[in-house]
């Protein structure tokens, strides 16, 4: 029910914002209505474009879980695409082994790449956050050179990576026509693996403790660092392998700006699911329909793209103002 309080209270916020600059609110939200679910093409692309907010947002919502906060899901989210570009482009390997290698060593990369702001904190006592973000920028600035050199196109005619093999593409689920591919699958198993994780094992008791009172924690015998170290390479891994998906199944090729923020808007996805993971689903298909819907919107209502990011940010003030993560951690 609070899900849902917040989602209509973002939407009338920004009814308020389109009626302010000039613009029909009513049609600008039936214009957005008909781009993300009006047509099975639609509806299709708002699942498509859940799903690399579906793995961010279980990737920030593991963190967050266990007291680390992870701000750089952006980064690791590059770090996978990279992997995915580099090895998904070679050629001559089955499909049956090119995939899960990249799945895996998109994880590894990503688990490693948040590990290292992990032993930042346990050993130089570095804030995390901190490091989190400038390591998003590392990542960002190594992915450009990456395009403009070694991994560059074979033509070198433009700063993007080589085709992805067929052996390594994620087929689409219903055909060339509509854009949802396998990922989706990937993403809801990864959603049912991080639940059963959080709530039915040692590991995500420890998890939970350790984000509630790490000094409590280290009182009643749970090894914190370890615990922090674990739930900072869960969430890398999980942060990377939407990237490497994303590279595979949607962009076919590595580029500059591989991603338009989707570790930062993950962060608000998992916020609006109260750091639960199986409230995640419609928290990304929330977020999926306001990018698929937005371009119909500026078409038809002649409203910007920004109120969408207006919209976001209404969910994230209000998901925080509601005691989402201070005290609570989606547990109540």
């Amino acid at each position: 029910m609070r899900v849902a309080a917040l989602l209509l209270g973002a939407v009338a916020a920004s009814c308020v914002v389109v009626l302010v600059s000039g613009r029909d609110p009513w049609l600008a939200m039936t214009a957005l209505a008909r781009g993300s679910v009006g047509s099975l093409y639609g509806f299709l692309t708002v699942w498509t474009k859940a799903i690399p907010l579906l793995l961010t947002g279980l990737a920030v919502l593991v963190a967050f879980r266990a007291g680390f906060w992870n701000i750089g899901a952006e980064g690791q989210f590059v770090v996978g695409a990279i992997v995915a570009g580099w090895i998904g482009a070679i050629e001559g390997w089955p499909t049956a082994i090119h995939l899960p290698v990249i799945v895996v060593f998109a994880f590894a990369g990503g688990a490693a790449w948040c590990g290292l702001a992990a032993w930042l904190k346990v050993r130089r006592g570095a804030f995390e956050v901190i490091s989190t973000i400038m390591l998003n920028f590392v990542a960002l600035y190594t992915l450009s050179w990456l395009v403009h050199g070694p991994l560059q196109q074979a033509s070198r005619a433009q700063p993007i990576g080589d085709l992805v093999a067929g052996s390594a593409a994620l087929p689409r689920v219903f055909g060339r026509a509509y854009p949802l591919h396998a990922g989706i699958f990937l993403a809801l198993a990864a959603v049912v693996i991080v639940a059963f994780l959080l709530e039915r094992t040692e590991t995500g008791f420890r998890m939970k403790a350790v984000g509630r009172n790490p000094r409590a924690s280290a009182w009643a015998g749970i090894p914190v660092s370890r615990t922090i170290f674990t739930a900072a390479a869960v969430s890398g891994g999980i942060a990377a392998v939407a990237g490497a998906v994303e590279v595979l199944g949607v962009l076919g090729r590595l580029f500059d700006k591989v991603s338009p923020g989707y570790g930062f808007t993950g962060i608000a996805v998992a916020l609006l699911a109260r750091l639960r993971p199986w409230a995640l689903v419609p928290a990304a298909l929330f977020f999926g329909a306001l990018e698929a819907g937005s371009s119909r919107m500026q078409q038809e209502a002649d409203v910007s793209y920004v109120l969408v990011l207006v919209i976001q940010a209404v969910v994230i003030l209000a998901s925080i103002a509601s005691g989402v993560v201070v005290g609570r951690r989606g547990d109540d």
